[in-house]
């Protein structure tokens, strides 16, 4: 249960695939011009982590090495398929929004970099833990992105307004593609300014994990990255 718990925590803080890790960029900059469709987003690709590292992690043994990445990413697809079918026959709204980054979460790197990186090579339960923790990660990042934009955008937040025209002048700049980008460095540099531990900081030799506060020059030591 402690590595249960601890995978969850890693995917949710330490090894959050968006805002550390820097995975899925493309989804977590193109979808979140809102909290809702963020969530969406957030929800589709966990309910695919979940049951693709479980399933992988059950047929580990059973798929040669020479095709797993292609075995992979015939599961992965099936499962996406699902959720696809699903998403446009019970919430068409949030599959108009979403649209084609929807079936691109098959090449979601973060899909394929735990299932080659974990699912492959621990038990079914850690697994699923692993999927869990960063799904919901993944979807905590991208609804924090999407809520400051469409609030400053758009002065709302889950499309309920919050400010009225009349008493706030919404910045159109954050519902476009340079506010992702802004709100994204933002959003890493509190959690650098707050001293989140990350396991790429752990590979620095001397580094404390806090890179604002940090003045050493961080080089690449290719012993520690291959180990």
């Amino acid at each position: 249960m402690k590595t249960c718990l601890e995978r969850i925590y890693n995917g949710v803080l330490k090894e959050n695939p968006a805002l550390v890790l820097m995975l899925g960029m493309c989804p977590t900059l193109a979808v979140t011009t809102s909290a809702i469709n963020g969530f969406g987003m957030g929800l589709s690709t966990m309910a695919v982590l979940i049951v693709s590292n479980l399933i992988i992690s059950l047929l580990r043994k059973s798929i040669p090495d020479e095709v797993r990445l292609p075995a992979y990413i015939v599961i992965v697809a099936s499962l996406v398929t699902v959720v696809e079918l699903l998403t446009q026959a019970y919430l068409p709204d949030l599959y108009k929004a979403l649209g084609i980054y929807i079936p691109l979460i098959v090449v979601n790197c973060i899909i394929l970099g735990r299932a080659e990186a974990f699912a492959s090579k621990n038990s079914p339960l850690p697994s699923l833990f692993d999927g869990v923790g960063m799904g919901l990660g993944f979807t905590i990042a991208l609804v924090l992105i999407g809520l400051v934009r469409e609030f400053l955008g758009a002065g709302t937040a889950f499309g309920v307004t919050i400010l009225s025209p009349e008493v706030f002048t919404p910045l159109g700049i954050f519902i476009r593609a340079p506010g992702a980008f802004l709100v994204l460095a933002i959003v890493v540099a509190v959690m650098n300014g707050a001293s989140v531990m990350t396991r790429a900081n752990e590979m620095v030799n001397g580094c404390d994990g806090c890179c604002a506060k940090c003045g050493k020059i961080c080089e690449d030591t290719k012993e520690e990255a291959v180990k």
